[in-house]
C-alpha cells in the first residue's frame, strides 16, 4: 500500500502478520498435526469432554482386512468421521469405534493362492492351521488399513477396535445363532440355493451381482397324458430339464389348443402335431419354431390345465414320473409359451409352488422329494439318469456340456421345438465375477415366516397384535424398519421391499474360514440339541482359544460329555454367513462394557433414553448389512439394532464411468493425500451429494483445491489481522460501529442453518453456506472495506479496536463450524488462534450465543446498502477496464438516489468507506441519462468522477486535506494522527529521504 518514493510507511502498517503459510503444505503438515493428536491424547479428551451427555454412537460397518483402502474406502470413513465429529460438537458424547470383518472367502482364497504357488494342497493341511495362517493374513492388512484410515484424519478409538475375528467376538457369534437354535428359527432343510461352483459354496443375494450372460433357449413339448396334445415350456436353462417335476401355468392367461398345418420338410415341429400354447404367444411360438401355418383347434380352460398331467419329455431315459400342472402366480405371458417349466431344486419360485402344492401332489400320489441333481463340482449326480459325467459349469466358470447333452437328448426323443442362444442378466458371484447356478442342497436356514416367542417392546406388541402364536421375524422386521430414521428416505422403501420378499436365511457355507454354526444334531433326524451347559461350555471354549477349538481334536466329546453320548450326535462343520458374523456385531460391541467401556450404558429410544445409534454404509447395504443386522438383532432381541440408518452412494470417475484399472481411471485416496492433502478429500466429500453417486478425477480436485485455497486465504488473512488484537481491547456491543453488527448479523444468521444442516447431515449445504459467507460476505465485502481502517488507522482508533474485536468472534466461529469437514487445517488454523487457551479445536462445541447478534432491521438497512454499493462498484469496475482509473481510490463518485427511504439508510454511514472510494457524493435525483445502472436496483444511478487532491503516502487515499499537517505533509491528517500516536509508542517511523 506505500509507493516506492517518499518515506517508507510501511513499518507502520498493521499489515496481517502470521505464521500460518498461504500454502498449504496439506502432505507434510496432515501428519505432524495427527502426531500432536496422538500426543496430548486427543481422543481420549474429547471422548471427556462429552462424557454424560447423550450418546450418539455411530456402529461401524466393518470393511474387509484384504487390501488397502480404496476411494470408496475413503468416503465412508470420511463421511462417518463427519458425522461423529459434527454430533460432539452439537453436544453429543460420539465416540466412534472403528471395525473390521476378518473372515470369509476372499481370504480363504488368497491363503489357497500361496498354497497353489508353493505346490501345496489345502485338503491336506490340517483346517486349524490353515484358520491360523488366515488370522495372520487378516491382521496383517487390519493393522495397514487402520493407519491409511487414521491418515484420513478420521479420528476413533483406534486401538480399542473391534474385529469379527477376536476370540471374544467369536464366542458371541456362535451364542448368536445358538439362539436361533434355541428360539426354533434355525433349521436345516433342503432348498435350492445359489451355488457358486467356483467357490464351492452357497451364496446369499447380497453376495449376487447381474451380468450380462449368453445362454441357450429352448421351446420343449411335454406329452400330454391320455390326449393327443402336448403342453409347450420355453427355458434358458436346459440342463435343469433333468430335475423338472411340474409345468406352472396361470389362471390370469388364455390359453388354447392348437395344430400344425404346415411345416418344412425335416421341421422338429411336424404337420398334425398339437400344442398347448397361452394365445397371446401362440404365433411368436410358431414363428420360431418354423412352422409355416397352424391353425387354432379350441380354447383350454385354466380349470382343465389343473386337472391335467404330462408326461417327462426324458421318459424313455428314465424319467418315469407323473408331470402335473400347477397354477402359480408367477407365469406369465409376456415370453416363452405361457407356461413355465417348474425345476423344484433349481429356483426359488419352482421350489415356493412346489412346496405351497404339497398337499395336493400327496392328494394325486406324486412323490413330492426333490432330487438332488447336480454336485458341488457342477456335475449331475446319480439321480440324473442318462447323462453320465455331464457337468453344468466347470470350476473355472465356464459352461460345461450338460447343456449340449440335454438338447440332444431332447432332439431323440422329438420334444424339442426350437432353440437359440440370448443375452440376459444372469447371476454371478460379486467376488469371482463368475456365473453362478441354482442347486438344491442341505443348508442351514433362519425361518422368516414361523411365529415364534420374540422379545418384543410394548410398542412392537401392539403393532404387531402378537398373540399365543407369537409373531414372524419377516412381521418383526418390517415394523422395525417403520420405527427407523432413514437418511435419505426413499432407504425405507427400499430395504421393505427386500425383507417384504425375500426368502429364508440361508445362513451355512461350506468353507473353514469363519465362526462355525456350533451345534449338535441328532443322529437319524433333523433335531438341533439346545441344552444351556453344552453351549456355555462351547461359548466359554470359544472366548479363550476363539472358533479353533470347534475344530480340534476331541472337540464332540470335549463340548457333549458327559451330558450326551457323543456317538449319537453330528457336529456341524459348516461356517456362518460372513454376513451373520458382521450381523452380529452389535451384540459384542454395544452390549459388551467389558471389551467396549466407552460405549457402555446405552439407553436407546426402545428404552425411553436419550442415545441413538445409527448405522452409515453405501447404498448397497440395504441388501448387505443394514439387512442382516436387521434380522439378526430382531430374531434375538425383538428390534433393530439401530435408530437412524444414513447410506452413501458410489464414487465413478469424472465421466460418471466405474473405475477399473483397465480403464486408467482408478483414483486412490494414497495419491491424492501425497500431492494435495487429505482436507481436500474431506472437503470433496462433505460438499459432494454422497446420497447420489459421486465423482472424482484431476478436474473436479482441482476445483475443491480452488475452493479449499480460497477458504484458507480467507482464514489465513484473519490470523494475520489477529496479530495486532489485544483481547484487553475488546469493544462491547453497544460500542461496535454499524458494519461490524452488520457482518455478526450476518454470522448469527447463518448459525442456525449451519447447526440445522450438521443435525440432519446435509454436510454440502454446510460448505455452500460456509464458502458463500466467506468469499461473498467477508472477503469480497467486510474484509475488502475494513482494511484501511485495520491497516492505517491509529492505535486508539475505536473502529480499528471494534473491527478486530469482530474477526476474533467471525474467527472463532468458522473454525469450530469448518472443523468437522477440514479437520487438519482448522486445527492448524487454532493453534495459531489459540494457542494459549485450548489445546484443540476438537475439544471445543460449536459456537454459542450468536443470536444476541441479530438485528433485522439493520440487516434491512443493509442489505439496502449492499444493493446500492452493487450499483457504484459495478460502475467503477467499467472505469478500471477502461483505464480511467486504476483503483477504487482515485475515484469520488455521484450517486443518484430517487428513492428518500433508501437515502435515508445511507445516513450516519461513511459511504465512501464502503465503497472503498476516496470521496462519494449521494444526489437525492433520478439517474441522468448516459449514468451506470443495474436492473435489480432501479433508481439509482452513478456517475463516476475522478478524486481531487493528492495521494496518501501511507493510506493512498487521495484527499484536497493532504499537505495540511505541516508536521506530515505527505499524508491526511488520519494517517498523520496515526503516525504521531506510534511515534509517542516509540515505534519505528520507517526509512525517510
Amino acid at each position: 500500500m506505500t509507493e516506492k518514493t517518499g518515506p517508507d510507511y510501511s513499518a507502520t502498517l498493521y499489515l496481517p502478520r502470521t505464521d500460518f503459510p498461504m500454502r498449504a503444505g496439506l502432505p507434510k503438515k496432515e501428519p505432524e498435526l495427527l502426531a500432536h493428536w496422538e500426543s496430548i491424547g486427543l481422543t481420549e479428551k474429547m471422548r471427556q469432554e462429552n462424557a454424560g451427555k447423550p450418546k450418539f454412537v455411530l456402529h461401524d460397518g466393518p470393511p474387509y482386512a484384504n487390501g488397502n483402502i480404496h476411494i470408496g474406502h475413503a468416503l465412508n470413513k470420511i463421511l462417518k468421521d463427519l458425522v461423529t465429529r459434527s454430533q460432539r460438537m452439537l453436544g453429543k458424547d460420539a465416540n466412534y469405534v472403528p471395525g473390521w470383518d476378518c473372515h470369509g472367502l476372499p481370504i480363504e482364497w488368497k491363503i489357497e493362492e500361496q498354497y497353489r504357488s508353493k505346490g501345496r494342497n489345502k485338503d491336506e493341511v490340517p483346517v486349524v492351521e490353515f484358520r491360523r495362517e488366515c488370522r495372520a493374513f487378516a491382521e496383517h492388512w487390519l493393522d495397514i488399513q487402520r493407519e491409511e484410515f487414521k491418515r484420513l484424519g478420521v479420528a476413533g478409538d483406534w486401538a480399542g477396535r473391534y474385529a469379527t475375528m477376536d476370540f471374544f467376538a467369536e464366542s458371541v457369534i456362535a451364542r448368536e445363532i445358538m439362539k436361533f437354535a434355541a428360539n426354533g428359527l434355525l433349521y436345516r432343510g433342503s432348498k435350492p440355493v445359489m451355488w457358486s461352483v467356483v467357490e464351492k459354496t452357497a451364496l446369499a443375494e447380497a453376495e449376487v451381482e447381474y451380468e450380462d450372460h449368453t445362454s441357450d433357449w429352448v421351446f420343449v413339448a411335454f406329452p400330454v397324458k391320455g390326449q393327443d396334445a402336448r403342453v409347450v415350456i420355453w427355458t434358458t436353462t436346459p440342463w435343469t430339464l433333468p430335475g423338472n417335476r411340474a409345468i406352472s401355468f396361470s389362471h390370469k392367461i388364455a390359453y388354447g389348443l392348437y395344430r400344425v398345418v404346415a411345416a418344412p420338410e425335416g421341421n422338429w415341429a411336424k404337420p398334425g402335431d398339437q400344442f398347448v400354447l397361452a394365445e397371446k404367444l401362440a404365433e411368436s411360438v410358431f414363428q420360431a419354431a418354423k412352422v409355416e401355418a397352424f391353425e387354432r383347434v379350441r380354447e383350454v380352460l385354466t380349470r382343465e390345465l389343473a386337472g391335467m398331467t404330462c408326461a417327462h419329455p426324458l421318459e424313455k431315459l428314465g424319467y418315469d414320473f407323473k408331470v402335473p400342472l400347477l397354477d402359480g402366480d408367477h407365469v406369465t405371458d409376456d415370453a416363452g409359451a405361457g407356461f413355465v417349466h417348474t425345476a423344484p431344486g433349481h429356483g426359488r419360485e419352482d421350489f415356493d409352488i412346489w412346496m405351497a402344492s404339497s398337499r395336493l401332489l400327496h392328494e394325486r400320489e406324486i412323490d413330492t422329494r426333490i432330487p438332488y441333481t447336480v454336485d458341488a463340482d457342477g456335475f449331475y449326480t446319480e439321480e440324473v439318469p442318462g447323462f453320465p459325467g455331464a457337468r453344468v459349469i466347470d470350476d473355472k466358470g465356464n459352461k460345461g456340456d450338460a447343456n449340449e447333452r440335454v438338447i440332444k437328448a431332447l432332439i431323440e426323443a422329438e420334444a424339442l421345438l426350437a432353440r437359440g442362444k440370448m443375452k440376459h442378466p444372469y447371476p454371478h458371484s460379486w467376488r469371482s465375477k463368475k456365473p453362478v447356478i441354482f442347486r438344491n442342497t442341505p443348508q442351514w436356514f433362519i425361518a422368516m415366516d414361523k411365529p415364534f416367542s420374540a422379545p418384543l417392546d410394548a410398542t412392537a406388541a401392539k403393532a404387531l397384535g402378537a398373540g399365543s402364536n407369537g409373531p414372524t421375524l419377516r412381521a418383526i422386521a418390517l415394523e422395525e424398519i417403520a420405527r427407523t430414521t432413514w437418511v435419505p428416505a426413499a432407504g425405507e422403501n427400499r430395504i421393505t421391499g427386500m425383507i417384504a420378499n425375500r426368502p429364508d436365511w440361508v445362513v451355512s457355507r461350506q468353507r473353514a474360514w469363519g465362526v462355525p454354526i456350533a451345534v449338535f444334531v441328532k443322529k437319524g433326524g433333523h433335531d438341533i440339541l439346545v441344552d444351556e451347559k453344552v453351549n456355555a461350555r462351547i461359548v466359554e471354549a470359544f472366548a479363550r482359544e476363539g472358533a479353533d477349538a470347534w475344530y480340534k481334536e476331541g472337540a464332540a466329546e470335549r463340548f457333549l460329555a458327559p451330558d450326551h453320548d457323543p456317538e449319537n450326535y453330528e457336529k456341524i462343520d459348516d461356517v456362518l454367513d460372513v454376513w451373520f458374523d458382521s450381523g452380529s456385531t452389535h451384540a459384542f460391541t454395544l452390549e459388551d462394557p467389558v471389551h467396549f467401556p466407552t460405549l457402555a450404558g446405552i439407553r436407546r429410544r426402545h428404552d425411553g433414553g436419550p442415545d441413538e445409534v445409527m448405522y452409515l454404509e453405501g447404498s448397497d447395504q440395504h441388501r448387505g448389512w443394514f439387512h442382516s443386522s436387521l434380522l439378526e438383532s430382531c430374531g434375538t432381541r425383538g428390534r433393530a439394532p439401530y435408530d437412524s440408518v444414513l447410506t452413501h452412494g458410489f464414487v465413478l470417475d469424472e465421466k460418471g464411468r466405474k473405475m477399473s484399472k483397465s480403464l486408467g481411471n482408478v483414483v486412490a485416496p494414497q495419491t491424492v493425500i501425497k500431492d494435495a492433502g487429505a482436507d481436500i478429500l474431506r472437503l470433496w466429500v462433505a460438499a459432494s451429494d454422497y446420497a447420489d453417486d459421486l465423482r472424482i478425477g484431476k478436474e473436479i480436485l482441482a476445483t475443491f483445491s480452488e475452493t479449499y485455497r480460497k477458504l484458507r486465504n480467507t482464514l489465513r488473512w484473519m490470523l494475520g489481522a489477529l496479530a495486532h488484537f489485544d483481547p484487553a481491547e475488546k469493544v462491547e456491543k453497544t460500542d461496535m460501529p454499524e458494519l461490524e453488527l452488520y457482518i455478526l448479523h450476518r454470522l448469527a444468521e447463518i448459525d442456525a442453518p449451519i447447526r440445522e444442516a450438521y443435525a440432519a447431515f446435509d454436510y454440502k449445504k454446510v460448505v455452500a453456506l460456509l464458502s458463500s459467507f466467506m468469499t461473498g460476505d467477508l472477503s469480497a465485502f467486510y474484509f475488502d472495506i475494513r482494511k484501511d481502517c485495520l491497516y492505517c488507522d491509529p492505535p486508539s482508533s475505536a473502529a480499528r479496536k471494534a473491527a478486530l474485536t469482530a474477526i476474533d468472534i467471525l474467527c472463532d466461529a468458522l473454525l469450530k463450524w469448518l472443523a468437522p469437514i477440514l479437520c487438519f487445517t482448522a486445527e492448524e488454523a487454532w493453534l495459531a488462534f489459540r494457542p494459549q487457551s485450548a489445546e484443540s479445536v476438537h475439544l471445543t462445541d460449536f459456537p454459542a450465543g450468536l443470536a444476541l447478534w441479530r438485528d433485522e432491521a439493520l440487516a434491512a438497512k443493509w442489505r439496502s446498502l449492499r444493493r446500492v454499493r452493487a450499483v457504484v462498484t459495478g460502475a467503477l469496475e467499467i472505469e478500471r477496464v477502461q483505464k480511467t482509473i486504476g483503483a477504487s481510490l482515485e475515484a469520488d463518485p455521484q450517486v443518484f438516489i430517487a428513492d428518500e427511504p433508501l437515502r435515508a439508510a445511507l445516513a450516519g454511514v461513511d459511504f465512501a468507506d464502503i465503497c472503498i472510494t476516496s470521496a462519494i457524493e449521494i444526489v437525492a435525483a433520478p439517474p441522468p441519462p448516459g449514468a451506470f445502472t443495474l436492473p435489480e436496483t432501479p433508481g439509482v444511478g452513478v456517475v463516476s468522477r475522478r478524486a481531487q487532491g493528492r495521494k496518501c503516502a501511507r493510506s493512498w487515499r487521495i484527499s484536497p486535506l493532504v499537505g495540511s499537517d505541516a508536521e506530515f505533509p505527505d499524508v491526511t491528517p488520519r494517517d498523520a494522527e496515526a503516525l504521531r500516536e506510534l511515534r509517542d509508542m516509540g515505534r519505528a517511523l520507517g526509512r525517510w529521504p
